[in-house]
């Protein structure tokens, strides 16, 4: 069995605070992953007001994030978590998969 999916404290955080900006508390992150970028992979997250047929919901302190069966291989183990810092604020997926990234950090190698 795959390494389970995990949310951060402050990740969730912010996931409850987009749900509620967006009137959509039962809502959640979509998080995927697709082809492209100079590294062959990039990541790609959305809002979805609920989850698809085949999606894998991952729930943390009543934040939600949905992800499709494809994208579930390529992420086991990721941890999504939420960075504040002088050069960046958002999300940031720590994926124990990932072989190599590209010097932005936006695409990756498995």
């Amino acid at each position: 069995m795959a390494a389970a999916i995990e949310i951060s404290e402050k990740a969730a955080v912010q996931i409850k605070a987009l749900g509620a900006q967006k009137g959509t508390p039962a809502g959640g992150l979509r998080l995927g992953v697709k082809g492209g970028g100079c590294s062959g992979l990039s990541y790609f997250i959305d809002w979805s007001n609920e989850p698809a047929r085949f999606d894998q919901v991952i729930e943390r302190d009543g934040a939600r994030v949905f992800v499709d069966p494809k994208s579930a291989v390529f992420l086991a183990g990721t941890v999504i978590d939420w960075q504040q810092t002088l050069m960046q604020t958002g999300f940031v997926f720590r994926n124990p998969n990932v072989k190599s990234a590209c010097g932005c950090g936006e695409s990756f190698t498995i």
